[in-house]
């Protein structure tokens, strides 16, 4: 089924958490405007991590490597407590120690270089150090944190995996034969049925601290189960309402979309117009120089006419008045 991409996912829960809400609901708004509805879902489903949890994943995310070596070293661990190695199990505990204060000072840096981040101080680094311890009692909790996908920090309570005790039933074909058999010395052979009582004992209260713990680990699943389910209820919830409000807003964007397409046609042609205008309006003022120079022409011309007919009047009143003289 078609989904959200590792990179995109991956993306996500390298961002700071109190930005990350804004921008998995931006990543779901493309998927829709896409098309891809499945792909929406599944990041609308994407929770927000904690800070501790965050600062895990960018472990995971920017120094892959290192989580894979922590994984690698937790198997080992778990495998020393099953076989009970006592000096093996001392040493993967010290390199245990140095690798969690190793991977806590990276996560440090690793913040340090990320854009809106929290300052120093108030980065919870000691629940990145329980959740780093976790991973190396919980199987579940170390895959986790290898998918840098972590919403919460985690914390090893004791119910991890218990050393089981190498037992070993001894039953009558296990007897040595009689004549291959050595001597034995009565009071050694006290001492061996007096050690078995008490070995008896001890596997029995392991057994029963195991049966104990098994039975505290299934009570905090079943707990936690419950909450989760709570949780995933309300938020459910939230989101069929959120769907809702965007499906809504969705359909106002429309058509406020529909409405300034309209607006904006409207626009071009009032602009086409004014232009039409304008140059009507360049060419009338272009005649109405042009004729005010012709009038002035005109007019110049009329005063010139006007003053050679005023002249010539003028001749002929004189010439009239010397031809009366002479007569």
């Amino acid at each position: 089924m078609p989904g959200p991409s590792a990179e995109l996912v991956q993306q996500l829960y390298r961002i700071p958490p109190d930005r990350f809400v804004a921008a998995r609901d931006a990543a779901v708004a493309d998927a829709r405007r896409a098309g891809d509805q499945s792909t929406a879902r599944q990041l609308a489903r994407l929770r927000r991590p904690t800070v501790a949890a965050w600062l895990v994943n960018l472990l995971a995310i920017r120094r892959p490597e290192l989580v894979t070596d922590l994984v690698q070293l937790a198997d080992a661990l778990r495998a020393a407590q099953r076989e009970l190695r006592g000096p093996r199990l001392r040493e993967l505990s010290a390199q245990r120690r140095a690798v969690v204060a190793a991977l806590v000072a990276e996560i440090r840096k690793l913040a340090a270089a990320e854009p809106d981040s929290p300052p120093a101080g108030r980065l919870p680094l000691a629940e990145v150090e329980a959740t780093l311890n976790a991973a190396f009692s919980d199987v579940e909790v170390a895959e986790q944190v290898r998918a840098g996908r972590l919403l919460r920090a985690a914390s090893y309570a004791g119910f991890g995996e218990v050393p089981r005790p190498q037992l070993r039933l001894v039953t009558d074909d296990d007897e040595e034969p009689a004549a291959e058999r050595p001597a034995r010395r009565p009071g050694a052979q006290r001492g061996r049925r007096e050690d078995t009582p008490r070995t008896d004992r001890a596997a029995e209260r392991a057994e029963q601290a195991e049966r104990a713990a098994q039975r505290a680990a299934r009570a905090e699943r079943a707990r936690q189960r419950r909450a989760l389910d709570r949780e995933l209820a309300k938020a459910q919830a939230d989101q069929e309402r959120a769907e809702a409000e965007l499906t809504e807003a969705t359909g106002q964007e429309r058509d406020g979309a529909s409405v300034l397409d309209r607006i904006e046609a409207e626009l071009a042609e009032l602009e086409r117009r004014r232009a039409v205008a304008e140059q009507d309006l360049s060419r009338a003022k272009l005649a109405r120089r042009a004729a005010e120079r012709a009038v002035t022409v005109a007019r110049r011309r009329a005063g010139e006419v006007e003053a050679a007919v005023e002249a010539l009047a003028a001749e002929e009143g004189d010439a009239d008045a010397g031809g009366g003289a002479a007569d």
